[in-house]
């Protein structure tokens, strides 16, 4: 059998999303069917809305998600109908190279539902991220939905699917940060603010926040930065120097970069110590170049990553977060500063520019 439920669904490039009827398909043998509770409104869902991602129009928008399972394939066994889940874009394979050499977080051919969902008139939707949650029910593989405990609240846990695990990630996983050391977070949107938990987390004794924006300051302190500077009107290395002064004339043991233009970058590349790490977690566009001397990437040492998804896996992470939000370890839910419903969403995207809040929320069902 199939469902038809409301989904929201992006048409055209730079068009209003809309919400209509879709189609969702039985399941194949490894798929589920979940009810969603709640969604997070996504930089990622606003650019396949707007065209940055590809042209592989329609999408059902949607990603950051909680829910519970309500329909499951014949063959499936990782989780069970009623089980309360957070999706994740990350269901590895097990088969590929990466896997092979025991680093999944790499993984080149994730699992995603066997079957596209469609509009009534039998138009495939593109399903964003392998996902497309903003939705009353959406088809996902079975590894795509990560248990986790029941008591923590939708639209806080959602959250762990996309932007949060990418920011606490990027200091965690790929950025080791560790207890004793310093780090300076570029950028204090949702991801950049997670970084700054993240290192509260680890028992970072400096964290330094970095935005134009003055209200994103304080919200980074909130979340455990211990220094914050407005960059409006700086130079990328007159924001480095600053970073200096306050690590002892040293510069900071890790940057994360949550932005991804070239100014930030190279803000990041100098802001470091030497044999320092520069962790890149903002998406740049594809347009994008930097220029930097040879000379320096050799003299300065350390490391220069990108991190995708946090380099998480969400099997391992998922619910150890949500564990320590349980415990009041760590505030997720100080990044809902917003809820809005299906019909909302797309004007929760448009607000997405104006960068006021640090996540809305699209709450669902229960």
């Amino acid at each position: 059998m199939s469902w038809t439920v409301k989904g929201v669904v992006a048409h055209a490039e730079k068009q209003p999303a809309e919400l209509v009827d879709i189609v969702v398909p039985d399941p194949g043998p490894n798929d589920v069917v979940v009810d969603i509770e709640a969604t997070g409104v996504c930089h990622t869902d606003l650019a396949y809305r707007d065209g940055g991602i590809n042209d592989e129009f329609p999408f059902l928008l949607g990603h950051e998600s909680a829910g519970r399972v309500s329909v499951v394939g014949e063959n499936v066994t990782h989780v069970e109908v009623g089980d309360y889940v957070v999706l994740n874009w990350r269901a590895v394979c097990g088969e590929c190279r990466a896997c092979k050499k025991g680093v999944q977080q790499y993984c080149f051919a994730t699992h995603n539902a066997s079957k596209p969902m469609t509009l009534s008139d039998g138009t495939e939707l593109t399903a964003a991220l392998g996902i497309g949650s903003f939705a009353e029910r959406t088809l996902v593989h079975e590894g795509q939905c990560t248990k986790v405990s029941p008591e923590a609240p939708a639209e806080v846990v959602g959250l762990l699917g996309c932007g949060v695990m990418a920011g606490i990630g990027a200091a965690l996983n790929t950025g080791a940060v560790q207890r004793g050391e310093s780090i300076a977070v570029i950028g204090l949107g949702g991801v950049g603010c997670a970084a700054i938990a993240g290192a509260e987390l680890a028992g970072a004794t400096t964290i330094i926040g970095l935005d134009v924006d003055e209200k994103k300051l304080a919200a980074a302190e909130e979340l455990g930065a211990t220094h914050t500077l407005a960059t409006k009107d700086l130079s990328p290395q007159q924001v480095a120097t600053k970073v200096q002064e306050l690590t002892g004339g040293n510069g900071a043991d890790l940057v994360v970069d949550a932005v991804g233009i070239p100014q930030t970058y190279e803000t990041a590349f100098y802001a470091r110590d030497l044999a320092g790490r520069v962790v890149l977690v903002g998406v740049p566009r594809p347009d994008v170049e930097i220029t930097l001397p040879l000379l320096d990437v050799f003299g300065r040492g350390g490391a220069l990553k990108s991190s995708w998804y946090g380099d998480c896996l969400p099997e391992r992470d998922f619910p150890y977060l949500t564990d320590l939000f349980l415990q009041g370890r760590l505030p997720l839910d100080r990044f809902v500063t917003g809820r809005t419903d299906l019909p909302g969403v797309d004007a929760a995207l448009d607000s997405l520019h104006e960068g006021d809040t640090l996540r809305t929320v699209a709450v669902v069902g229960r």
